[in-house]
């Protein structure tokens, strides 16, 4: 059995084609880690005195990010590390996913908060799933999450939100974005970091570490993750560009970073050329946007409008 190319002494764990190098679990760790420190040290995404609210879903790269942070929190007596999940109201799913997350923030003494859809807009996603046919849940889903994510570090004080978005998801959403025509929206989620005004700084320190290395790490260090998907997860396009990555990929070792870099460097280079967008207040809820009302609040509006006229029992607080 081959040796690990860095230590020389371990059994192989995973092989690193893009770099053409074979590592043992412990130096696999290690690596990613370390990688996961440089894309926050190059991004200046930290300081040493902020408190940092991790987007804890359950999944396994959530669970990955939580326990490198938490690494990272003991060596800054100063910065404070906490866990938010949200449950979104799908029966059978979130529940599991809650458990696994309060058992992971015992173990690692981080304080856990859980806040609900129901709790902040009178939804489930079960209810808007069975009601809505215009959107595919995933669109309310990703808005409404990230709404709630900013209420409740905006609540406890977080200096910064950090989320797991690994190199596969900014990969597929810039993608996804160009082939919807939204140009701005493109360059700006390949950034593994951003800041809006007025927002909550979002951070994801995982955005150069591929979904493969984020499992594999999880695994590696004995995490217990959610393994079941979504019952309402169902978005095709992202799919197909996900299979067109990931046979790139194989064939092309390294491809996925070639386009987070060609996307990040685009970035760059738009955000010196383009005029920045004037914010103003949400004239329901007063959080920033480009527009006179938030795109969560004109979603909960929408879906308030389709169950009055459609007389389903159904209630959407939208202020």
């Amino acid at each position: 059995m081959s040796t690990c190319s860095t230590c020389g002494i371990g059994h192989v764990y995973y092989r690193r084609e893009h770099e053409g190098a074979s590592l043992c679990r412990k130096c696999f760790v290690e690596s990613v880690e370390r990688k996961v420190r440089r894309t926050i040290t190059k991004n200046r995404m930290l300081e040493p005195n902020d408190t940092v609210a991790v987007a804890l879903s359950g999944g396994k790269d959530s669970v990955a990010l939580l326990r490198i942070l938490s690494g990272l929190e003991r060596r800054f007596p100063s910065a404070k590390l906490l866990a938010v999940t949200v449950d979104e109201g799908i029966e059978g799913y979130r529940s599991e996913a809650i458990s696994i997350s309060r058992d992971l923030c015992r173990d690692l003494n981080v304080e856990h908060l859980v806040v609900s859809f129901e709790e902040l807009f009178g939804i489930t996603m079960d209810n808007v799933a069975s009601t809505q046919t215009e959107l595919q849940p995933c669109s309310y889903c990703g808005v409404l999450r990230r709404k709630a994510l900013n209420e409740v570090a905006r609540r406890v004080g977080s200096t910064k939100v950090a989320t797991a978005h690994n190199l596969d998801d900014e990969v597929q959403t810039a993608l996804l974005n160009l082939m919807h025509g939204d140009i701005e929206r493109t360059f700006q989620s390949c950034s593994s970091s951003r800041t809006e005004s007025k927002l909550v700084p979002r951070i994801k320190p995982l955005a150069e570490i591929p979904e493969r290395e984020t499992m594999l790490y999880a695994y590696a260090v004995g995490a217990r993750f959610q393994s079941l998907l979504c019952p309402h997860g169902r978005d095709a396009l992202r799919g197909d560009i996900r299979v067109m990555l990931n046979r790139l990929e194989t064939k092309h070792p390294g491809m996925k970073y070639t386009i987070f870099s060609s996307m990040e460097r685009l970035s760059e280079l738009t955000r010196k050329a383009r005029k920045l967008r004037d914010f103003r207040t949400c004239r329901i809820c007063g959080d920033p946007t480009p527009n006179e009302i938030c795109e969560a609040c004109m979603m909960l509006r929408a879906l308030k409008l389709s169950a009055a006229s459609t007389q389903t029992p159904l209630t959407v607080r939208s202020d």
